[in-house]
């Protein structure tokens, strides 16, 4: 398993290799879903009531790193 923050862990036999919240079967993208159907924090926490405030931070910390990164274009 790998570590990508302290509550983002990647595991190749789990998920199909997707991140997910500290090694449970709860993949980044499902919450980042349920953020992007409009939900508050304290929505997404008693529709997950496994996850913690902190989990949702880092998912959200983790997509904003994820998809920060130099576009370089061939012309």
């Amino acid at each position: 398993m790998t570590y990508l923050s302290d509550r983002i862990t990647v595991d190749p036999e789990q998920c199909g290799g997707r991140p997910c919240i500290r090694g449970m079967r709860i993949r980044l993208t499902d919450v980042l879903d349920l953020f992007s159907a409009g939900l508050t924090v304290s929505q997404v926490l008693e529709e997950m009531p496994d996850l913690e405030e902190a989990d949702l931070k880092a998912c959200l910390r983790y997509a904003s790193r994820h998809i920060d990164h130099p576009v370089v274009i061939a012309a």
